[in-house]
């Protein structure tokens, strides 16, 4: 890669020493994470008996494999990874359903992205490029289609609206199909559980929020001590119901999975709630409960406990920059435009990306078209 050199002319040599390092700190405040792939890592071996021709590489600073069967049919799947953290490693998945694809004469496409973190934009962008870096190398399928899951689920619904004419089908699993919604659920979780614990909330959360506010706020909803969530008092009941009516209403498992994701996998959707979850880069407050009516039931008649509760609760309110409603700034906003057919899969355990937003990206598509949605089942 070729740098640019320059040299400061027409100033003191001392003014121009202190000019320089005071433009050298702010371009390291404000430089941005130095992310990286390990090309070792990229060749990948045929799966047995299953010959195929294998391309891999970087472009634009992501990693990438293309995987194309002997006996190619002619169609393209390309594979949209979920989040990866915060970690400076660029890496690539193949899909999860790779010797499914290859047996049965698809191609695929995989992209590690050039960022971590939430970043749905920039995965969009390397995903639609990858899509295109295929043409050349390869060339143009019959067909193409998107595959992604949880992160790249929230990629698939935002590429098929930003390139409607590029792609013929698409499959968002377990996918973020209600964006800022996610992260407002996060939101939630932490919020109302303050509440009913009647421990003072603070947005965004202070420093020792995991260390002191939440091991006060589990004393206050267990039925014994040190039995979050496995016993729950009165209160701790009515964030469990809470919980379940945010995250998608009642349904199989949802005992199990307010067991696992607030137990096994200890304080979970407490850390994702201390300042917007897994959000980055976004200005202002990106969560919003200002319009949320806290229920316990599914009766829309609020009992004297769910309007203490409402009235309770910390109220916040999404910032303006924080949403652009539309293009790839900040989190990209999925309308539910359907320029091609989508088939959407999820599971209904999962409280790190729950069922609610399918039941979302339902009622986004069906208003488009002018019509109720269908029950999400």
């Amino acid at each position: 890669m070729k740098k640019a050199l320059g040299k400061t002319r027409g100033f003191g040599a001392l003014a121009g020493c202190v000019l320089g390092l005071v433009l050298a700190a702010a371009a390291a405040a404000q430089a941005p994470p130095d992310y990286f792939v390990d090309e070792s890592k990229l060749p990948f071996d045929a799966l047995p008996g299953l010959e195929s021709e294998r391309f891999w590489g970087v472009q634009g600073g992501a990693g990438y494999r293309i995987e194309v069967p002997a006996g190619w049919n002619g169609d393209l799947v390309v594979w949209a990874h979920g989040f990866r953290g915060a970690g400076l490693e660029l890496t690539v998945d193949d899909p999860p359903i790779r010797a499914w694809l290859v047996e049965n004469g698809y191609a695929w496409a995989a992209s590690s992205y050039s960022k971590n973190a939430y970043d749905v934009a920039q995965g969009a962008k390397d995903t639609h490029e990858l899509t295109q870096l295929f043409n050349g190398l390869v060339g143009s399928p019959r067909h193409r289609y998107l595959l992604g899951a949880s992160m790249g689920g929230h990629i698939t619904a935002v590429t098929i609206e930003q390139w409607p004419n590029t792609y013929d089908g698409a499959m968002p699993v377990c996918g973020v199909l209600g964006d800022y919604e996610l992260f407002d659920f996060f939101a939630d979780f932490n919020l109302v559980a303050q509440a009913l614990a009647g421990v003072d909330a603070q947005f965004p959360a202070p420093p020792s929020y995991l260390t002191t506010t939440v091991p006060a706020v589990k004393a206050a909803l267990e039925l014994f001590p040190g039995t979050f969530p496995f016993t729950l008092n009165a209160a701790g009941a009515q964030l469990k119901a809470v919980t379940e009516l945010r995250s998608g209403g009642p349904r199989p498992v949802f005992d199990q999975a307010f067991l696992f994701w607030n137990g096994i996998a200890g304080d979970f959707l407490f850390g994702l709630g201390v300042d917007g979850g897994t959000l980055t880069g976004v200005k202002g407050v990106a969560v919003d409960n200002a319009d949320v009516v806290y229920q316990f039931d599914t009766d829309p008649a609020l009992t004297p406990d769910e309007q203490a509760l409402n009235e309770s609760v910390l109220r916040l309110a999404r910032d303006p920059q924080a949403l652009h409603p539309n293009g790839l700034a900040n989190v990209p906003v999925v309308s539910g435009k359907l320029p091609i057919p989508v088939l959407t899969l999820h599971t209904v355990g999962d409280l790190f990306v729950p069922f609610s937003m399918e039941q979302i990206y339902a009622e986004r598509a069906a208003a488009r078209d002018g019509r109720s949605a269908a029950p999400a089942t």
